[in-house]
């Protein structure tokens, strides 16, 4: 019997499901079992079933937008890319030249200890 949703799109290529790629796939399984903790724990400390279900709805539509967003936007490797990426100073500073030149006579240094 045929699957129903076409998950693999080819070999060499990321998984997508439902507009979801890689990681995201992921991030969407990990949230859906948090918000369903939580509604369960919520549940069982007495809140109404009417908070509870439009806040559980509210929870898991955001989330599967966030997600949806975040996939269309950075794509596969893209997010992490962009943490890497804000984790770079934008300016190195050097008050003194002593670090490379102590680089160069210590690699001077070294090519003649070899020879």
């Amino acid at each position: 019997m045929a699957s129903m949703y076409q998950i693999n799109k080819g070999i060499n290529r990321p998984i997508v499901f439902k507009g979801l790629k890689a990681q995201y796939i992921a991030f969407l399984a990990v949230g859906m079992v948090l918000l369903l903790l939580g509604f369960v724990g919520g549940y069982l400390s007495g809140v109404s079933l009417y908070v509870l279900l439009p806040a559980a709805l509210a929870f898991g539509s955001g989330l599967v937008y966030v997600l949806t967003r975040l996939s269309h936007k950075y794509g596969e490797h893209g997010l992490a890319k962009f943490f890497a990426k804000r984790g770079l100073p934008e300016v190195i500073k050097f008050r003194s030249r002593r670090v490379f030149t102590a680089l160069k006579y210590s690699a001077n240094h070294i090519h003649s200890d070899v020879s």
